[in-house]
């Protein structure tokens, strides 16, 4: 627990600044996080014998990621590029004797999606007006839901929430984190409408972190489906006592999507 905290402290000291400075210290530090995650990604699968292309998706998650970030206009056009390259690499790879290599696209595509397009979410969220002070309302209410799920469900979890997927988690922890985040949502809320230029009420507040800590599970989740099918219980161990970079950004993809749109219909004229 003091090395988990601790870990959590001295990441939290470094992405500061690039939350607050944004543009491209904080495009830096989400690109950080998304390669990363890439990578492990297709180790993970790899451990399983599938062979989907390292190069080609990290280095297409990042060139989605920079689309999106700074080209959205040619964005889509790059992400189809993208994965007419893949199938090239991976048709290449079956004539020479590779007899997964469909798969090994579909996984490639999957990763590139995944994280490259929906990993640029998080840069759209602080691209938004008052973006650094969204990133500190989304993102901790996360956080700190996440933190009351993990005590909670540790101490008092019974009933499993999803056994096949990730054993240890439970409705007790997953309520607790509900019932946390929507109260933070609010605490955020109204502390940055006081202190900064956000327009949003406490129940407005309340309402975000309620639809945050009951969806951004499913990232969670769905990044436990990789690693069953993996047989692994860590993306990676770069984060002593939280796991690799896609076990940190499994739920900040869902939040920022959720954040995203949630701010600009609600909160942005």
């Amino acid at each position: 627990m003091v090395r988990r905290a601790l870990t959590a402290l001295i990441w939290l000291a470094i992405a500061m600044p690039a939350v607050l400075l944004g543009g491209f210290f904080f495009f830096a530090l989400v690109s950080f996080f998304v390669i990363l995650a890439a990578y492990e990604y297709v180790k993970m699968f790899q451990a399983r014998d599938y062979q989907p292309s390292l190069t080609v998706t990290v280095g297409g998650t990042w060139i989605v990621l920079i689309a999106r970030a700074f080209y959205p206009d040619q964005a889509g056009m790059i992400l189809t590029l993208v994965i007419l390259l893949a199938l090239t690499v991976h048709l290449l790879a079956y004539e020479r004797g590779r007899n997964g290599a469909a798969t090994d696209f579909a996984i490639a595509v999957g990763g590139i999606v995944y994280l490259g397009w929906i990993g640029a979410y998080l840069y759209d969220l602080r691209a938004l007006p008052n973006g650094g002070w969204w990133v500190m309302l989304v993102l901790p209410t996360v956080w700190m839901a996440d933190a009351a799920a993990y005590m909670i469900g540790s101490q008092y979890g019974r009933r499993k929430l999803a056994p096949r997927l990730s054993p240890n988690k439970s409705w007790e922890g997953y309520l607790a984190g509900v019932f946390t985040g929507t109260l933070y949502g609010g605490f955020f809320a109204h502390v940055y409408s006081w202190l900064g230029p956000l327009h949003i009420t406490f129940g407005q507040g309340m309402l975000l972190g309620l639809v945050l800590s009951l969806l951004t599970t499913l990232g969670d989740l769905g990044e436990s489906l990789f690693k069953r099918e993996s047989g692994i219980k860590d993306s990676g161990s770069f984060f002593p006592g939280h796991g690799g970079a896609f076990d940190r950004i499994d739920s900040w993809l869902w939040a920022a999507v959720i954040g995203v749109y949630w701010i600009r219909h609600f909160f942005i004229k």
